[in-house]
């Protein structure tokens, strides 16, 4: 069930929303960005299963309590992910790209052809690597009700604030999303866009803090809404990762063999696309999650304390 706003004794508590204020135009940017996320996320399920679910996508905000456990949690992990960023960014800056430039006065490769035009540019250097490594990451994070139970939800938090951090550091494009379904009939599927490549904002790592159990889980839309985002992006290794404590369950009849076939479904359609899936289950589910995901795509977190940078180097492979 979702947290409560009322204090013990049911007084409301307040909160102060955004700490940092945004400037007018800043604002007016975000709720254009907030807008274009909803067109493109109901344009892509509107020739799925999920064509007619009521769907809205957040750009949530984040608040004091917010940024206090974002300083609390990173002083614990940022050591460790930055030694696993140290081992990282050497690789990255010998990155040698295998593409030639051509028409240059001096190089590696003769160009025979270029002779005719005598202009002595004969030669093809290679191109120098490029400023980012060509790697893209979206971590797509089950905010169902069961995940306040046995700290799953206190490990996904840890998890998404490492495998951030480290993008930032690696400079790769990231998006991390939170959803849930049947907060209301009015709202049957949310999508919480924590950050995204297309906009990001140094304060989105506070943000991540809001991460938290609300109250079922429609896998396959959410799946397919983060793996359209990263279909469109130009790098050349796309990554999906999914955080997730149990099977997809939603209203009315979004639950076993069907959902599993929607999930299967998606993850095919977009592996053709080039998106490569990885499912990482930390609740009691982790064989039904295996089951529909296939072992090649199924990661097995059993202790919760390691799993952050046990994704971290995940991700520092497909570099």
């Amino acid at each position: 069930m979702e947290s409560s706003d009322l204090g013990e004794n049911g007084s409301p508590q307040y909160h102060q929303a955004n700490p940092d204020p945004m400037p007018e135009d800043a604002q007016r940017k975000e709720r254009d960005f907030r807008k274009k996320l909803n067109r493109e996320a109901r344009e892509t399920v509107s020739e799925s299963i999920h064509k007619g679910v009521k769907l809205i996508v957040h750009r949530p905000t984040y608040v004091l309590e917010n940024k206090q456990e974002y300083v609390s949690l990173s002083k614990e992990l940022m050591p460790v992910i930055w030694e696993i960023a140290r081992k990282t960014l050497p690789l990255l800056e010998h990155e040698i790209s295998a593409d030639f430039a051509r028409n240059h006065y001096y190089g590696t490769k003769f160009q025979a052809e270029s002779v005719a035009y005598r202009d002595f540019r004969s030669f093809a250097k290679k191109r120098p690597p490029t400023e980012s490594p060509s790697l893209a990451v979206g971590l797509r994070v089950d905010e169902s009700a069961s995940m306040a139970a046995f700290g799953r939800l206190e490990a996904a938090k840890r998890a998404v604030l490492a495998v951030y951090e480290f993008c930032q550091i690696c400079h790769i494009p990231i998006l991390i999303y939170g959803d849930t379904a049947d907060v209301s009939r009015m709202e049957q599927m949310s999508i919480f866009a924590y950050t995204d490549f297309d906009q990001p904002d140094p304060h989105d790592r506070f943000k991540l803090m809001g991460i938290r159990a609300r109250s079922n889980n429609r896998d396959g839309l959410a799946l397919r809404m983060m793996a359209e985002r990263l279909a469109s992006s130009p790098q050349q290794t796309k990554l999906l990762i999914s955080i997730s404590d149990g099977q997809p369950k939603a209203m009315d009849d979004y639950t076993g063999s069907y959902a599993a076939q929607d999930v299967q479904q998606t993850v095919s359609e977009y592996e053709r696309k080039g998106i490569a899936f990885l499912a990482a289950a930390i609740g009691q589910d982790k064989e039904v999650i295996q089951q529909i995901y296939g072992k090649e795509r199924f990661l097995d977190i059993s202790n919760l304390n390691a799993f952050p940078a046990q994704l971290v180097r995940i991700i520092a492979r497909h570099l």
